[in-house]
């Protein structure tokens, strides 16, 4: 079995993350491929998660790709959660997500308080229903209530997190249009984006596969079954696919499966001096959720993995966490207050002011560095 050491995997999961040499924002379209997608429960996090791998970005870059050039989809992918990932590769996402069937077992039926009949009326009637042309939650709440005469779906559909319209994301048939004022929209990605169908479903599942191992790899089988929301056993699946392509390796007593292509590349890596404020649930700090005790204090951990699933900002060096963060937003200047679970080389705080200087420059306003 092949041995690496940390700090060979913290240099290449930064260098796969745009997290060590920042391109340009030209490139930004190129990160979000690499991370798998961007985050995005938060639109300011998604943004701030960009800021963070791309030089001399701005809030209007996200937006213009997001609504202006529909380069970048809004979209519910990984775990469920809202993400946004490149119209490029949201066919291989629609590939994996369609695959998935607990939304059509009894006990998630039961919990959220329909029949598979209605379930399958409400998917039917977001195809049938959704075009490029935005429809609010309350809208399509309505024509699908009124569809199905199911008076019980204009309630339904308008509560909770969007737990009915998941499904219909996850086949590929309804993503995020621009807001009507504070109301979020829905389109129909056939019509809103240039390109939706993948030509192969296996081969694009493998691609996907593939990115998560060589960005956040290496992983384990439940790790991967946690980033995407799929079975334990899936996972397992998937990995049995790619064969010889993936070895299982040694990290200091972890062991986790890796790209076997990425493995000599990793050889010779190693890092140093590299300082980064990543934001609330970056996916850096998601994909390492289940091997922390490897990258920071294991005492700390309820101040980055809080509970009900809230992520904090983290104070990133060299790979590991060294802290975490937040930013407030005064009367016209911002403070950025930093708490370090140790105290700070010379190169640390270097590193972190000059981070605190490129999050003025992103947020358009000065900023007051406070460590507590």
């Amino acid at each position: 079995m092949a041995t690496l050491r940390w700090n060979q995997v913290h240099a290449w999961r930064l260098s796969q993350q745009s997290l060590h040499e920042r391109p340009n924002c030209e490139h930004m379209l190129d990160v979000v491929a690499r991370m798998g997608g961007a985050h995005a429960q938060l639109m300011s996090a998604a943004e701030l998660s960009l800021w963070a791998r791309v030089n001399d970005l701005t809030a209007l870059d996200v937006q213009d790709a997001l609504w202006r050039d529909r380069m970048l989809v809004k979209t519910w992918a990984m775990r469920g959660t809202l993400h946004l990932v490149t119209t490029a590769d949201f066919p291989l996402y629609v590939a994996l997500f369609n695959t998935f069937t607990h939304y059509r077992r009894a006990s998630w039926l039961k919990y959220h308080g329909v029949t598979i009949a209605e379930l399958e009326a409400i998917i039917e009637g977001v195809r049938s229903t959704l075009s490029d042309a935005g429809l609010t939650r309350e809208q399509l709440a309505e024509a699908l209530a009124d569809q199905t005469n199911t008076p019980k779906l204009r309630e339904l559909l308008q509560s909770g997190w969007g737990a009915l319209l998941k499904p219909s994301a996850f086949l590929g048939d309804l993503c995020f249009g621009p807001n009507q004022g504070q109301q979020v929209t829905f389109v129909r990605p056939a019509a809103w984006l240039a390109t939706t169908q993948p030509s192969d479903e296996q081969q694009s599942r493998e691609t996907v596969i593939r990115r998560y191992l060589t960005t956040y790899g290496p992983a384990t089988s439940d790790e991967l079954a946690r980033w995407f929301g799929m079975e334990v056993s899936a996972a397992k699946k998937h990995l049995r696919l790619l064969g010889s392509a993936v070895v299982e390796i040694d990290v200091e007593g972890w062991k986790a499966w890796l790209l076997a292509a990425t493995l000599e590349q990793m050889d010779d890596l190693s890092v140093s001096g590299v300082v980064r404020l990543l934001p609330h649930f970056d996916p850096y700090t998601i994909a390492v959720a289940r091997h922390h005790q490897y990258l920071m204090p294991a005492e700390h951990k309820t101040r980055v993995y809080r509970a009900q699933g809230w992520i904090s900002p983290v104070v990133l060096v060299d790979g590991e966490i060294a802290g975490v963060w937040k930013h407030e937003k005064q009367q016209n200047y911002v403070v950025i207050q930093i708490e370090l679970f140790a105290p700070p080389t010379d190169q640390v705080q270097h590193g972190i002011a000059a981070e605190a200087h490129r999050l003025g420059t992103f947020l358009e306003t000065e900023v007051e560095l406070v460590y507590v």
